[in-house]
């Protein structure tokens, strides 16, 4: 388990006998926990679950690039379960919302039975439709939609779990950073933007948490494709 804290200086601002609220994550000495170096990268012998719980998170949001989280899946080797990882992420805090941006093939049934299934097991899904450039690749970038729900919502969250390895959503975390709010990345170590490692408070190797997040070899999920579906 790799997890990296980066401590922050703020600049507070008091006006007269106001007394300026912390936010509820900060009601614990993020000290407490194990700090890392960016050089050192020490490894962490407690498990990722204690270290998370040690910590009063508060309100939870969860922002999943699917995308990036499908190549990452590709790399190490597993299938993810999506109601493992919405428990792994939450971890016993109070979640608000829970995020999934994708692009969409509207002629592919089985990925329309598969985002039904994410909607009814406690996602909402942001979708947009694949587009086909010159190289005949289809491709969708979400990146605009996971940073305007990320600063929109800010104001009603207290921490924010953003599953991309994206260097383009850095200028995101800051902002919410900048709002009080803290961010902790969770993606593959050494396919994640440097950039985006510093701006965040926290930082989890998705290779760490593999063996909690992946499908039971002899399970699969039953996913419905809009035509036999009872809608």
């Amino acid at each position: 388990m790799i997890i990296t804290n980066f401590s922050k200086q703020t600049n507070e601002f008091k006006e007269p006998k106001v007394l300026k609220a912390k936010p509820h994550w900060q009601g614990q000495n993020l000290n407490d926990t194990v700090v890392k170096s960016k050089d050192t990268k020490m490894q962490d012998t407690a498990p990722d679950s204690l270290i998370i719980n040690s910590l009063n998170r508060g309100r939870v949001a969860i922002f999943i690039d699917g995308l990036n989280l499908f190549h990452t899946a590709l790399q190490l080797g597993i299938e993810i379960d999506y109601v493992k990882l919405l428990c792994r992420l939450t971890n016993g805090s109070r979640l608000l919302r829970a995020f999934f941006y994708t692009g969409v093939d509207i002629n592919n049934e089985k990925q329309q039975g598969f985002l039904l299934w994410m909607r009814r097991n406690g996602y909402r899904v942001v979708a947009k439709e694949l587009i086909v450039p010159a190289e005949n690749l289809k491709k969708s970038n979400l990146n605009v939609e996971i940073s305007v729900d990320m600063i929109n919502l800010a104001p009603y969250y207290d921490t924010a779990v953003l599953v991309s390895g994206d260097g383009d959503l850095a200028y995101a975390v800051n902002a919410v950073s900048r709002m009080g709010v803290r961010v902790e990345v969770v993606s593959l170590q050494t396919t994640t933007s440097e950039s985006l490692i510093d701006v965040a408070d926290c930082f989890i190797d998705l290779d760490s948490i593999k063996a909690h997040i992946q499908k039971d070899s002899n399970l699969g999920y039953s996913y419905r494709t809009p035509s036999n579906s009872n809608l």
